[in-house]
């Protein structure tokens, strides 16, 4: 019996008969034979972590400018974040950790530079529109590895296209929108916790708004502190759950309508705010400009995989993919004025 093997025999013994178990994955696209040491879902999570987008996310914007700010959250923390949030709470369950894992840290791997105002911008500018998360599936399907993909199992390839709600209902019943497994359910909830927690707290940073803003009855709800809100957020989502005896992953009434009226504050004072409209418009300008310019000069940036795809979906990716510095310093290259040295 292989390592593997045994791995795969101790979550069966382990884990809720509710998890996804390694080795009941569904599998890949493309069929591999399977490594001595790893399952199948420790392996999505390394590829993941080894990719060149899920570095970049170092240096794009979660909702501050993170070039002017320290301490502000990047894609990247914010993924980091989602992730402990849905392993706290996969462990918890007894559900499958590196599953979990694995579709925490790929979900955002499909974000625009400039936060929500560049995901704006493209989904304006592209034909056929824009979702940071149809996107992170393209990525990790068509474009990561040269123009290969990374090859991940059908399981976290759904929890990342299925993590994202926009303002919608974070949990429903709704097999369309929702994964399929626990585990994606987990991630899908655990990406709301994270960013109301920890946006609450860049906005208070930022001065956008006051500690004082916050509606008091829900701060009575989840106290004043980034910690407390996500305690207590965690432990009603492992009660409802538990609860509800691992048919779906859930929130208490009170929890789930509180948390959506501070994911409106957030909306309504911090992101579409009179303030950050005018940076987004900034934003907005340079990724439109860059955009024009590569379309008309395609061959000067961009590679020509995936085989078929039109220019406007390659320029996309393209700018999809940038950072915000990279984005800022080829906008400067092709549309600033060359200095002349000094004789």
């Amino acid at each position: 019996m292989s390592i593997r093997e045994k791995l795969e025999a101790i979550e069966k013994e382990i884990l809720s008969e509710k998890a996804c178990l390694s080795f009941q994955s569904k599998g890949r696209e493309k069929p591999e034979e399977l490594h001595p040491l790893r399952t199948v879902f420790q392996r999505d999570r390394d590829r993941i972590i080894h990719s060149k987008s899920f570095r970049r996310l170092k240096h794009k914007t979660q909702v501050f400018l993170a070039p002017y700010g320290d301490h502000y959250r990047t894609r990247l923390t914010h993924t980091l974040e989602v992730s402990q949030i849905a392993r706290t709470i996969a462990k918890a369950l007894r559900l499958n950790e590196d599953l979990t894992e694995a579709i925490a840290l790929g979900h955002d791997l499909g974000h625009t530079p400039f936060g929500h105002a560049g995901e704006e911008t493209l989904a304006k500018l592209l034909p056929d529109g824009f979702t940071h998360y149809e996107q992170s599936l393209r990525v990790v399907e068509k474009l990561e590895y040269n123009g290969k993909g990374l090859n991940l199992t059908y399981e976290v390839r759904e929890g990342i296209f299925k993590h994202s709600k926009g303002r919608g209902e974070i949990l429903n019943n709704d097999k369309q929108s929702m994964a399929s497994t626990l585990e994606g359910q987990v991630v899908r909830i655990s990406d709301v916790i994270a960013y109301v927690s920890h946006d609450i707290e860049d906005a208070v940073r930022a001065e956008v708004i006051k500690e004082s803003d916050i509606p008091s009855h829900l701060i009575q709800v989840f106290g004043k502190w980034h910690a407390s809100r996500i305690d207590k957020m965690v432990e009603d989502v492992v009660k409802a759950s538990l609860d509800s005896g691992l048919e779906k992953i859930a929130m208490c009434r009170e929890i789930s309508e509180s948390l959506v009226e501070l994911r409106d504050f957030l909306y309504d004072r911090v992101y579409f705010n009179s303030q950050s409209r005018g940076e987004l418009e900034k934003t907005e300008k340079i990724l439109t400009d860059l955009y024009n310019h590569l379309i008309k000069n395609p061959a000067d940036y961009i590679k020509s995989y995936p085989d078929g795809d039109s220019v406007e979906n390659r320029v996309g990716d393209f700018i999809a993919g940038m950072t915000d510095r990279y984005a800022l310093s080829l906008y400067e290259k092709i549309f600033f004025p060359l200095s002349w040295p000094a004789l």
